[in-house]
């Protein structure tokens, strides 16, 4: 019959080669059925470079924020992102009137930015009487809608002095900044936004209508195929596709000369186009990739030190003990590891900091089990007692400082929370996983490691193997 011990190495075997296929190079992932498991190593801003900005409601000082308001917001900004391929991205509320947002890996934070903090009142506007020479002349002047927001006054339509012409010649006479268009449907029709690719390649812009703009939309294609309809973005004029066909069944493409980006830049206007409330950039940070990579790679480095010298200490303070400790810090990180590319966890500076912590908590247990194992065996009672009688009275002690550290990680996530400190938030989050890895580590692993050591060794003085 397997004796405790020998059935814990079986596990521990078991999960340590789950582990090293979790964190092997080029890991391909989990593929079975419908569920698709992708397993990679995310790396924050500071790591590989990228955009940091703190967004805030654009309302007069004073002016309270609704906070479903400000959730829908958030959500908003969250989606628009995830539009930009940014995976690793970190869209979090900072008390009740800002968000931060950090983008790792973004090499066009003008871009980025652009897209974020856009009011998004989308608008299809009538431009069937315009031509292509009108655009022109326009260039990238605002133009006027009869559509207004709520609280923003209808724009004036009185005509001035002399203006008073035909239909005909009204597009070329006419001042065209001071138009009025027709506002046809806005975004809030729009069901479903995505990028496809046409019958020779081509990229394209695919969208699907709610029944309500599917009606609207309908009538005025049949009524003008051949003519103009403009997308119109905060009164700017995204795209002015002409009307190829009538689109009565609420689907239609907008063709055009897309590459992909720009492309896949039109649909994130048009499919996340309406924020509840404006939102202004009010602090930016860029890192650049050369910044992160070296911040990285000094990471990596103290973190090699550091582990060496705490293996050699362990080694030679504690002998055996010490020496099947180091094994079992070398299998904490192991697992420490696999879990955070599993989750994933975006690893930054904060918590790979709070990662290494939580090593030196593992090693604070195994120090105060040895240490225990040592006073039992001068008292001279047989090694085995000893080894159970340490593990027995050290535990309240780690049980103890864990949970007093498992509070604080709780406390500091809460506060990176509510205030956007993502930092914080990082670091609490690595430190929590590391700490209940290490208590694993240090009453299980190295128990069984150890018990297993000395089943090997034959002799009644452990004075030396054990430091004493």
């Amino acid at each position: 019959m397997l004796k405790s011990y020998q059935r814990n190495l079986i596990v521990i075997a078991f999960m340590l080669a789950v582990a090293i296929w979790i964190v092997w190079p080029d890991n391909p992932g989990i593929h079975i059925g419908n569920f698709e498991k992708e397993i990679e190593t995310r790396l924050g801003l500071d790591l590989v470079g990228g955009v940091s900005a703190l967004l805030e409601a654009d309302l007069p000082a004073g002016t309270s924020v609704d906070p479903e308001a400000m959730r829908t917001a958030v959500r908003i900004v969250e989606n628009r992102v995830n539009g930009l391929g940014v995976t690793e991205a970190v869209v979090q509320q900072a008390g009740d009137r800002r968000v931060v947002v950090e983008l790792p890996g973004e090499t066009d934070p003008e871009k980025a930015l652009s897209i974020l903090k856009q009011t998004g009142l989308l608008e299809f506007v009538d431009f069937s009487d315009f031509s292509q020479q009108d655009l022109l002349l326009m260039g990238e002047s605002k133009i006027k809608t009869d559509f207004a927001m709520e609280d923003e006054p209808l724009p004036s339509i009185e005509p001035t002095p002399g203006q008073e012409q035909s239909e005909e010649s009204t597009s070329s006479a006419s001042p065209i900044t001071d138009r009025v268009f027709n506002t046809v449907m806005t975004g809030a029709d729009l069901k479903s936004v995505q990028v496809v690719t046409g019958p020779t390649g081509e990229y394209q812009v695919s969208f699907e209508l709610t029944p309500n703009g599917t009606g609207v939309f309908g009538n005025f294609t049949t009524n003008n195929i051949g003519k103009m309809l403009a997308i119109v973005l905060d009164k700017e004029i995204i795209s002015a596709p002409t009307i190829n066909d009538a689109i009565t069944d609420g689907r239609g493409v907008i063709t055009g000369n897309f590459d992909y980006e720009s492309a896949n830049a039109l649909a994130i206007q048009l499919r996340y186009g309406s924020l509840p409330i404006p939102l202004k950039v009010v602090e930016t940070t860029t890192v650049g990739p050369t910044l992160g990579q070296d911040s990285l790679q000094k990471s990596l480095i103290a973190g090699v030190i550091g582990f060496s010298i705490v293996i050699l200490f362990m080694g030679l303070y504690y002998r055996l003990p010490g020496f099947v400790a180091d094994i079992s810090i070398i299998i904490y990180a192991i697992f420490a590891f696999a879990l955070f590319r599993f989750i994933p966890i975006t690893m930054t500076l904060p918590g790979i900091a709070g990662f290494l912590l939580s090593t030196g908590s593992a090693l604070d247990a195994n120090i105060l089990v040895f240490e225990r194992i040592k006073e039992e065996l001068r008292a001279g009672k047989p090694l085995q007692q000893s080894i159970n009688l340490g593990w027995k009275r050290a535990w309240p002690s780690i049980r103890d400082s864990n949970i007093a550290i498992l509070i604080t990680c709780g406390i500091l996530f809460w506060f990176g929370s509510a205030f956007g400190a993502t930092i914080v938030k990082g670091f609490s989050i690595t430190l929590a996983l590391g700490i209940v890895i290490s208590v694993f580590t240090a009453l299980i692993v190295t128990r069984a490691l150890l018990n297993l050591v000395l089943g090997f060794i034959k002799t009644t003085d452990y004075t030396k193997w054990f430091g004493i």
